[in-house]
């Protein structure tokens, strides 16, 4: 028999399945439970990361397509938009992958995904190919989106509820590294005066070495099962959609101006392709690194007032770029725009925070302890997760919509601006009123000793 403190063990089934999996029991995570999470998230995050640069490689390889291509600046923020929506719709059914598969083997399995998109570009990417054939090949891509998915549900079962703030932002953190690498790459490439396919010739191995990688050194838990009751419950949950609405305003911003920045500038200010690579890269850069700063902050002060204080600063950001466009100046639009994705990431962190704790407090306000309130909070959390990733990665498709009607309609992107600013006020106000406002009910906390702790708003989560 399995004791708390004990070395998993692999049931009968092969492979590397863990069945028993603790992280609440201290004993437990101390002696065995820390090291081996902390390993599956190394290798989460390199086939997220991976998967994150093939779904955003065409906003830079929009870049690559001169005039020659024959593509306008509406056909390429129509591009963008398609494979970011393919990204978010494929969360839905990566979320669920990872109890069907297990968490090993579908990383395996996402991983080698990501050869077909990378090789099929590599195939078609030349002058004279059709728009249609591009967007066709563009759509394949969004299944990097779906990584992020299954990489958060997966690791979200490996760590204790204390832990999950910093676990689930280095994750997506480390995962949303991959935007700003690829532009790196992307600018190292054009700087050489290297094409497209160089630059998706050095994805092909990365690609096949994350794969092989995970099957080397992941796990599967056995614990980790779908549970369509819950995936009911959390769709009936008012939580999940409002987190999903201000995930909209932090991830829909940060994955939609990564598709968009460097078109923005080739088109309102003129930038060459160089020219927008060079700076292109550093917005998604900082607002990656500090995703798990986001996470660090909600696990000591509250995902809700973090997130409340960072909308206030995306708005003060945003109103700043709409004054920049007006004012034609590229320096100030830049700088505030690199302000905006270091707040989007920011804010990532802090709105992801806050599910588990939102859900741990409902099995609190139902009577649930310990372990059990434990179990409530992972089933549904998990469940919801995949629901708000989702529709959070639909704000980048809003987003890039939003500027392509802008330059369609105004010649820039300021009307686009001034409807974010409008969209992050909507998020301040809700983010207030359901979980920062004194009216809102308060639940006792306890431990899993059983210990009792002071009370506990939704302020906290």
């Amino acid at each position: 028999m399995t004791g708390p403190g004990t070395a998993p063990v692999p049931p009968s089934k092969g492979g590397r399945w863990i069945r028993h999996w603790d992280p609440e029991n201290e004993t437990f995570w101390k002696e065995t439970g820390e090291k081996v999470a902390r390993r599956n998230l190394f290798f989460s995050v390199l086939s997220e990361h991976i998967g994150f640069s093939i779904w955003t490689l065409w906003s830079v390889l929009v870049l690559f397509m001169g005039p020659e291509y024959g593509l306008s600046p509406a056909d390429k923020f129509m591009l963008t938009s398609m494979v970011t929506l393919v990204g978010a719709v494929v969360r839905v059914p990566y979320t669920f992958a990872v109890a069907i598969f297990g968490g090993r083997n579908w990383t395996i399995i996402s991983a080698a995904l990501l050869l077909i998109p990378t090789c099929a570009a590599f195939a078609v990417m030349e002058p004279g190919t059709s728009f249609s054939t591009f967007l066709l090949v563009g759509l394949l891509a969004g299944v990097g989106g779906g990584n992020f998915a299954s990489s958060m549900t997966n690791i979200n079962a490996f760590f204790p509820l204390r832990k999950k703030g910093w676990a689930l932002g280095l994750n997506a953190g480390g995962g949303n590294i991959g935007v700003p690498v690829a532009q790196l790459v992307a600018l190292a490439i054009i700087g050489a005066g290297g094409g497209p396919r160089v630059l998706l010739g050095i994805y092909i191995p990365l690609i096949v070495v994350a794969a092989v990688m995970a099957a080397l050194f992941m796990d599967n838990l056995e614990n980790v099962k779908n549970d369509t009751g819950a995936a009911k419950d959390a769709a009936r949950d008012g939580h999940t959609w409002i987190m999903s609405l201000l995930y909209v305003g932090t991830f829909g911003s940060f994955i939609g101006y990564s598709f968009a920045f460097g078109q923005v500038l080739q088109n309102q200010f003129g930038r060459t392709p160089l020219e927008a690579a060079y700076v292109t890269f550093l917005g998604p850069l900082l607002g990656s690194l500090i995703r798990p700063v986001g996470g660090r902050l909600a696990d000591r002060f509250g995902g809700a007032r973090i997130s409340l204080w960072n909308y206030v600063a995306m708005g003060v950001a945003t109103a700043v770029l709409i004054g920049a466009s007006m004012e034609k100046s590229l320096a100030l639009f830049t700088g505030a725009f690199v302000v905006l994705f270091v707040l989007s990431g920011l804010g990532n962190g802090s709105t992801f925070k806050m599910i588990p704790g939102i859900f741990q407090n409902k099995a609190l306000a139902k009577g649930l302890t310990g372990e059990e309130a434990a179990a409530y909070g992972r089933r549904l959390s998990g469940a919801s997760m995949g629901l708000i990733g989702a529709v959070g990665a639909l704000g980048g498709v809003a987003i890039n919509l939003a500027f392509r009607q802008s330059f369609l309609s105004y010649g820039s992107g300021t009307g686009a601006f001034v409807a974010f600013l409008a969209f992050y006020a909507v998020c301040f106000v809700v983010t207030w009123a359901v979980y920062l406002r004194r009216t809102v009910p308060r639940v006792p906390v306890t431990t899993a000793t059983s210990e009792a702790k002071p009370q506990l708003s939704y302020a906290e989560v």
